[in-house]
């Protein structure tokens, strides 16, 4: 069957990097209402996530953002990656495919399969926010650029996914040894499938990321409650917000978000080419998230995946729902980390003293006190017998 067509959120080639140099507070929050600067007026292509039938495989984009990202800027990159990375690191892309051919992710991928080609760009674009190296004239990058991206197809090559694909997509990357698993789709069924599945890749000491709503829905389509993998139990749902700090106009609207990050007006890259493209939707916000889970795992090799989730979440900017904060996640003390007890030094008690020498000084004391005594009994005594002639009292 193919895919359903999708409505996109934004006109398909005319949004305007109009977001690229936006500056925004470290602690990922904007003034509600502000309008994105228009600092760059060139027009990038929109990736999508799906293509419709007649659609052909995305071109390489022949336009490049100068300027850098809004995004980087809310995420408070230039603070966190001088600490971490994400070196050593291996974050799964469950999607359709990264472009092994990528130069911003040139000799770091490994795909399984035929998951180096990507047809339909989203896997490389998302791969892009997670490890993209920066470029030297600005524009998008990623926040764990020295990590490895493992390339596992989670959909066939129009994006079109199933509960089997990405159940699959899931336990195979775990097998592989990702200590991040980024899944691009939220699928209102299989949950009995899927929640396996991230069951299983949390044995392996993997974290899911995943976005919390599909980037877009079919015409006339209402928001399920749940998508999955995003709702199992030890997966991250992360939910998406734009420059202005709002939810995207028209997005699926679903609860429950372990983790906001920037989804709206996103500049990554294409599977060919070193041309840029422009993005909108949950998925990508959770592939923020994946780029920062990278981060925290390399800085702090000893944490679990459980653990990292914690530290992402409970580190995040306090809002509702709580606001990725990279550096914070990689800086903070949790309320109840154990830190290291002090060792406490052992008392010495000293031996008591020898008994000989003790008897010798108190002789010495009590000879030393009657001789003193003697003469101060001869001061007094003497003089009165002088004056007495030494005769008796009385005489």
């Amino acid at each position: 069957m193919p895919p359903a067509r999708v409505r996109s959120r934004r006109p398909r080639a005319t949004a305007a990097a109009a977001a690229l140099s936006l500056t925004v507070l470290p602690t990922a929050l904007v003034a509600a209402g502000a309008a994105p600067a228009a600092a760059d007026s060139v027009g990038l292509p929109v990736v999508r996530s799906v293509l419709a039938e007649d659609d052909t495989c995305v071109e390489a984009s022949e336009v490049k953002a100068r300027s850098e990202p809004w995004t980087l800027g809310a995420l408070g990159a230039a603070r966190a990656r001088p600490l971490s990375q994400g070196a050593g690191q291996t974050v799964a892309v469950v999607d359709t495919g990264v472009g092994e051919s990528a130069p911003a992710l040139s000799g770091r991928v490994t795909a399984i399969g035929d998951a180096g080609e990507d047809c339909v760009g989203h896997g490389t674009f998302a791969a892009g926010l997670i490890a993209a190296t920066p470029g030297g004239a600005g524009g998008p990058a990623g926040l764990a650029p020295e990590a490895r991206i493992l390339a596992v197809r989670g959909a066939d090559e129009r994006g079109g996914s199933t509960v089997a694909q990405v159940a699959a997509g899931i336990r195979t990357a775990a097998d592989e040894g990702a200590s991040v698993i980024y899944v691009a789709a939220a699928l209102a069924d299989g949950r009995a499938e899927l929640t396996k599945a991230v069951a299983y890749a949390g044995g392996k000491d993997a974290l899911v990321v995943a976005p919390l709503a599909p980037d877009a829905l079919p015409r006339d389509a209402k928001p399920a409650a749940w998508y999955w993998p995003a709702a199992a139990p030890g997966a991250i749902g992360v939910t998406d917000y734009g420059p202005d700090g709002q939810r995207p106009v028209n997005a699926p609207v679903v609860g429950g978000a372990d983790l906001a990050a920037p989804g709206d007006a996103v500049v990554s890259i294409g599977p060919e080419g070193s041309g840029h493209f422009i993005g909108y939707g949950a998925s990508f916000a959770a592939a923020h998230v994946a780029g920062a889970a990278a981060q925290v795992r390399a800085r702090h090799p000893k944490l679990s995946a459980a653990d990292t989730a914690r530290r992402l979440t409970e580190a995040a900017y306090p809002a509702s729902p709580p606001r990725l904060d990279p550096y914070a996640a990689l800086t903070a003390v949790l309320t109840d980390e154990k830190g290291t007890v002090p060792r406490t030094e052992r008392a010495e008690v000293p031996p008591p003293p020898a008994e000989e020498p003790r008897t010798r000084a108190l002789i010495a004391a009590g000879v030393g006190g009657g001789v003193v005594l003697l003469v101060a009994a001869g001061a007094v005594v003497i003089p009165r017998g002088r004056a007495r002639d030494w005769r008796p009292a009385g005489s």
